[in-house]
């Protein structure tokens, strides 16, 4: 049985009646969202020469990924919709967000909006976390060329 809170509505928590209740139980038995990921080392995809991406987990609103990246590899300039929250894991990267150019270095962080450009040179072998909102649909496992 699935919980959850409804304002004005404790009925809900036990009886799964209303339309947010039941909306995601058919999200979870469609699987258009995941509740949890177990650690593998399968489903890398690359997505640039040097770079890797593992999408783990992901819900209605944000995507949570895991990047790898070879050293002497480039994130060209781009921009998106998506907000861009990450942490580094392990590595060196030098990241550019709008104006702005920062040496990444592992347990630092960063918040790219939606739509400002942004690119990354990898200074060292490096794994990344980030979450997307919304969803990046591309990023979906079953969106993602093998």
């Amino acid at each position: 049985m699935i919980s959850c809170h409804i304002k004005n509505d404790e009925s809900a928590v036990l009886n799964m009646q209303p339309h947010w209740c039941e909306r995601s139980w058919a999200l979870q038995n469609r699987k258009e969202i995941t509740l949890f990921y177990k650690v593998n080392e399968s489903g890398y995809n690359q997505v640039l020469p040097g770079i890797k991406l593992k999408t783990l987990v992901y819900g209605e609103k944000t995507l949570f990924s895991e990047f790898r990246m070879e050293a002497d590899s480039t994130l060209s300039k781009h921009s998106h919709p998506h907000e861009q929250t990450g942490y580094l894991v392990k590595g060196k990267i030098r990241l550019t967000i709008g104006q702005e150019t920062f040496e990444v270095e592992p347990g630092d962080s960063w918040c790219i909006p939606g739509n400002i450009d942004h690119s990354a040179e990898i200074l060292e072998n490096s794994v990344a976390i980030e979450v997307f909102s919304p969803v990046r649909e591309e990023y979906l496992p079953e969106k993602i060329p093998m």
